[in-house]
C-alpha cells in the first residue's frame, strides 16, 4: 500500500506567521516600583499636622497614623527653631492598654498601663524608666452607682493616698511628713477634697487643698453668669461676670477685690470659622484684640482646607509704640 501523499499548504492550512526578530521594550517604571509602599492599599493613612507661631518662631509638627485596625496608634513630635534644627522630638505607641513614650533628647521612657481585671476593679501603672520611680493604683466601682474607692502609691519610696468618690464630689487622705525647726520630720495625715451641690439655680463647690479652703458658687443661665469666689483663711475674693447679648456676643470680666486687678474680654462669632475678640488686663497692663479664622477649640480636621489660622495685635499700655501683631496657623494634611 502506498504512502499517504502529504497535505498540501494552501488547500487545507495557512502558511505560518513569521515571528518578529525584535522584542518590545519592557515600560518604563512607575513610581509604585521605587515606593510600593506609598501605593500600597494596606497602608495606613498618615496624618501630618503642622502650627507655627510667630512669637516664638517655632514649628510644632505631628504625624500619626494607626495600627493594627485601629488598635493602636503610632506619633512622631518635633519642632524646628528658626535655625531649622529638630528639637524635642518624641516618638509614642498609644492603645487602650498601653502606652510608651520615648523622648528621643533625654533617652527616657515613660511607659502607662491599663488592665480592667473585672467590670468593677481596674488597675494603673506609671513608670519612669531613667528615674526608676512611678505610681501603682487600683480603683474599685462601689455597688451604689457613683461611688469608688482609689488606693495609689509612689514606687518605688512614698507614701500611699486613698481617695473616696462619690456624686457629690471626692475625698483624698494621705500621709505626708512636715519638717519642723529642729531638723526633725513629723508625720501628718493630709486631707484634700472637693464637694459640689446644687443650690438654687447655681452650682455651689468648695475645694480644700494644702490646708486652703476655696469656696465658688456659679450662677448661670442662657444670658448671664455670676461666679463669686473667696478663699479661706486668706479671704483673698473675686468674682466673674459674663453676659451674653445674642448667640454671636459676649462679655466677660473678671475682678480681684484683694489687688484691684481686672481684666475683660469682649467676643464676638461670625458662623462657625470666625471668631472675633478683643480684651483688657490691668495686671500686665495690656490690650489686645485677636481674629480666628476657625473654630479657635475644634479640631483641625472640621474646618474648611483643615486650617486654623490666629492673629493677634497687643497694645501695651506704657508703650504703644512697642506693639506687637503676631499670627499662628495650623494645618493638617491626609496622606
Amino acid at each position: 500500500m502506498a504512502d499517504p501523499s502529504p497535505q498540501s499548504p494552501n488547500l487545507s492550512t495557512s502558511p505560518p506567521t513569521p515571528q518578529s526578530t525584535t522584542s518590545e521594550s519592557p515600560p518604563p517604571p512607575t513610581r509604585s516600583f521605587f515606593f510600593p509602599f506609598l501605593k500600597s492599599p494596606y497602608r495606613p493613612k498618615l496624618r501630618v499636622t503642622s502650627e507655627f507661631d510667630s512669637e516664638s518662631l517655632l514649628f510644632l509638627n505631628k504625624v500619626s497614623c494607626k495600627l493594627f485596625d485601629n488598635l493602636a496608634k503610632l506619633k512622631l513630635s518635633f519642632q524646628n527653631n528658626s535655625q531649622r534644627e529638630v528639637t524635642q522630638p518624641q516618638v509614642s505607641l498609644t492603645s487602650k492598654y498601653l502606652s510608651v513614650l520615648y523622648d528621643v533628647e533625654e533617652k527616657n521612657t515613660f511607659i502607662k498601663s491599663t488592665v480592667d481585671v473585672s467590670p468593677r476593679l481596674q488597675l494603673r501603672a506609671l513608670h519612669n524608666v531613667n528615674a526608676q520611680q512611678g505610681e501603682v493604683a487600683m480603683e474599685a466601682n462601689l455597688a451604689e452607682p457613683g461611688y469608688s474607692l482609689e488606693l495609689s502609691s509612689p514606687v518605688p519610696i512614698g507614701y500611699p493616698r486613698a481617695t473616696l468618690k462619690f456624686p457629690l464630689g471626692e475625698v483624698s487622705l494621705q500621709e505626708r511628713e512636715e519638717e519642723e525647726e529642729e531638723e526633725n520630720s513629723k508625720r501628718m495625715l493630709s486631707v484634700n477634697g472637693i464637694l459640689k451641690r446644687q443650690v438654687m439655680d447655681g452650682v455651689c463647690s468648695a475645694l480644700y487643698t494644702d490646708e486652703e479652703l476655696r469656696l465658688r458658687y456659679a450662677y448661670k443661665d442662657e444670658a448671664l453668669s455670676f461666679i463669686p469666689t473667696i478663699s479661706l483663711p486668706s479671704n483673698a475674693a473675686s468674682f466673674a461676670f459674663k453676659r451674653r447679648f445674642s448667640p454671636s456676643d459676649k462679655l466677660s470680666y473678671w475682678y480681684k477685690f484683694d489687688s484691684n486687678m481686672w481684666s475683660a474680654v469682649y467676643k464676638r462669632t461670625y458662623g462657625k470659622d470666625y471668631k472675633f475678640k478683643a480684651g483688657y488686663d490691668s495686671e500686665v497692663r495690656l490690650g489686645w484684640a485677636s481674629l480666628w479664622v476657625g473654630d479657635e477649640t475644634g479640631k483641625v480636621k472640621t474646618r474648611p482646607m483643615k486650617m486654623k489660622v490666629q492673629l493677634m495685635l497687643q497694645v501695651p499700655q506704657d508703650d504703644i509704640k512697642t506693639s506687637v501683631l503676631m499670627f499662628r496657623v495650623k494645618k493638617r494634611w491626609d496622606i
